[in-house]
C-alpha cells in the first residue's frame, strides 16, 4: 500500500483533509472514523491518521474527489465544535499508531475454579483449540500498518510524457506497478517515454506475442471463424437511431468540454476514432454483440491508442495535406496496420479474413453517421467504466470521444472517413509476419491429407 501525499487544515466546525490519489476510482474509497482515528482506504493508497480530539461523521461531513487535480477532500466534523485540533502540520505524529495498552501479564497456576475466578473462565480458555486461541488473540490487537511520511515530488530534469485524448493527461499511470495491469505495455515508463519510444515498445511487443502455430491451426479450422464472419451487426441493419433511456443517462453524465485542435489533430483524431472503432467491432462480431468479462480486455489490447499509448497517424510521408482532411488510401492502410497485427497476436480468434470483416464494419458505422458512431462509443464506454482497471482507458480517452463526436465531427467527414476505410487495402505483406507462407503451409498440408485419405479409400 501506498501512503498519499496529504494535508490538514481546519475551521472552527470541522478538519479538512486533502489527500492527493491520482486516477482512481472515487466510487471505490473507503473511509472511516472511530474517535480520533480517521482511516481511508482507496487502491492502491492507505491512509491512517491519528488526530488529537475526536471527530463525527454526520450531515455535514462531505468527501469529493477532483480528477482534474487527483486531489480528495475529505471534511470532518468536529464532536467538539470550536476544539482546536493542535500539530495538524506535524505529518509523522498524525502518521504514528496509536499507542498499545499492554495489560500486566498473569501466570496461571492452576485451572481449577477458585474465589477470584468462580465460573472457571481460565479453565474454559485453555480448553479452546488452537484456531480459537488465534482468534481470541487478534482480537484483542490493534492491527496497525506502518507507515511513513510521503517524501514531496522531486523535480525531474524530464518532462512528463501527455497522452490520452490531444494529450490532455499526465499522471494516470505515476502507480501502475501496484495495479494488476495487463494491457499496460509501457509499465511505469508510460509517464516518461517519448511517443517514438512507445512506437517501438508497440511493435517489439507484437512481434514478442506473434505466434506462428496459433494463426495456421485457426486457419486451418476456421469454421467458428467463418460463422462470426456471417454475423450482422444490429446497429447496421436496424434504421431506428432514437437514443434509449440508458443512453441518454450516460450522456448526461459526459464531461462539459470545449476543445480547439488543430487540423492535424483533427486529422488524426478521425484515423485513431477508426481503430477504437475498429476493436469495438472485433469484440461485438466475437461476443455476436453480448459483452463478456474479457471484452475490455480486448478492445484495450486491440487498440495501440489504449495499450502503448500510440495513436495514429503511422504513416511518415510529407507530401500528405492534412489541411483539406482528405483521408490518404496509404495513411488509411497504415493505420489500420496496427489493429490487424493486433488482432492476429493477441486475441481468441487470430483471423486474417475476420481482421477483414471488422474494417468492413468500421467502414459502415461510419458511413451510417454520427448517431451510430457515437451510439459504439457509449458501448464501449460502459464496458470499460466497469472494469476495475481499464476504467482509466475510458477516461483519457473515449469520454472526450463522446464529446468531440457529438459536437465537432461533421457527418460528412465520417462519412467520408468510411468510404475511405471500405476503398482501403491492408495487404498481408504490410503485417510483417509473412502469412502468405504460413496460409500456403496449411493448404499443402490439407491437400496431402486428404491425397493420403482418397489412396486409403481406393
Amino acid at each position: 500500500m501506498i501512503t498519499p501525499r496529504f494535508s490538514c487544515s481546519q475551521t472552527a466546525e470541522s478538519v479538512i483533509i486533502s489527500v492527493y490519489c491520482p486516477s482512481v476510482r472515487a466510487s471505490d474509497v473507503e473511509i472511516n472514523v472511530d474517535g480520533n482515528l480517521f482511516s481511508l482506504h482507496i487502491n492502491p493508497y492507505f491512509l491512517r491518521l491519528n488526530f488529537t480530539n475526536s471527530l463525527i461523521e454526520d450531515e455535514a461531513s462531505t468527501a469529493q474527489y477532483d480528477p482534474s487535480t487527483g486531489y480528495l477532500n475529505v471534511t470532518l466534523t468536529k464532536e467538539i465544535r470550536g476544539q482546536e485540533f493542535k500539530d495538524l502540520d506535524l505529518l509523522a505524529k498524525l502518521l504514528a499508531p496509536r499507542p498499545t495498552v499492554h495489560e500486566p501479564i498473569i501466570e496461571v497456576v492452576s485451572s481449577e475454579s477458585t474465589a477470584e475466578d468462580p465460573d472457571g473462565l481460565v479453565a474454559e480458555t485453555q480448553k479452546l483449540s488452537l484456531h480459537e486461541r488465534e482468534i481470541l488473540e487478534a482480537s484483542q490487537n490493534d492491527w496497525q500498518l506502518l507507515q511513513e511520511v510521503p517524501s514531496p515530488e522531486q523535480p525531474s530534469l524530464r518532462v512528463n510524457a501527455r497522452y490520452g485524448f490531444l494529450d490532455l493527461y499526465s499522471g494516470y499511470f505515476i502507480n501502475v506497478a501496484y495495479t494488476e495491469n495487463e494491457v499496460n505495455e509501457l509499465g511505469p515508463e508510460a509517464e516518461t517515454s517519448t511517443l517514438l519510444e512507445r512506437r517501438q515498445r508497440r511493435v517489439e511487443h507484437e512481434d514478442e506475442k506473434w505466434d506462428e502455430e496459433y494463426y495456421m491451426a485457426d486457419f486451418a479450422d476456421d469454421d467458428y471463424i467463418q460463422e462470426l464472419i456471417l454475423w450482422e451487426h444490429p446497429h447496421l441493419s436496424d434504421a431506428n437511431t432514437a437514443f434509449n433511456e440508458k443512453e441518454n443517462a450516460a450522456m448526461l453524465n459526459l464531461p462539459r468540454k470545449e476543445y480547439i485542435p488543430s487540423t492535424q489533430q483533427t486529422y488524426n483524431l478521425y484515423l485513431t476514432l477508426a481503430t477504437i472503432l475498429f476493436s469495438y467491432a472485433y469484440d461485438a462480431r466475437t461476443t455476436q454483440h453480448d459483452p463478456t468479462p474479457e471484452s475490455a480486455w480486448t478492445i484495450c489490447s486491440l487498440t495501440p491508442s489504449f495499450s502503448a499509448l500510440d495513436p495514429p497517424s503511422y504513416h511518415n510521408v510529407s507530401s500528405i495535406n492534412h489541411s483539406t482532411l482528405e483521408f490518404n488510401p496509404d495513411e488509411i492502410s497504415a493505420s489500420f496496420v496496427s489493429s490487424y497485427r493486433r488482432s492476429l497476436a493477441f486475441p481468441l480468434y487470430r483471423s486474417f479474413a475476420l481482421a477483414e470483416k471488422c474494417r468492413e464494419d468500421v467502414a459502415n458505422i461510419l458511413l451510417k453517421g454520427r448517431r451510430t458512431v457515437f451510439r459504439c462509443l457509449l458501448e464501449t464506454k460502459d464496458i470499460l467504466d466497469h472494469h476495475d482497471i481499464y476504467y482509466v482507458y475510458s477516461k483519457i480517452w473515449v469520454n472526450d470521444f463522446c464529446v468531440w463526436v457529438q459536437a465537432y465531427a461533421s457527418d460528412e467527414r465520417l462519412a467520408r472517413l468510411g468510404g475511405a476505410i471500405r476503398d482501403a487495402s491492408v495487404t498481408k505483406e504490410s503485417i510483417g509476419w509473412d502469412l502468405e507462407r504460413l496460409e500456403i503451409a496449411v493448404r499443402d498440408s490439407q491437400s496431402g491429407e486428404q491425397r493420403e485419405v482418397d489412396s486409403d479409400d481406393e
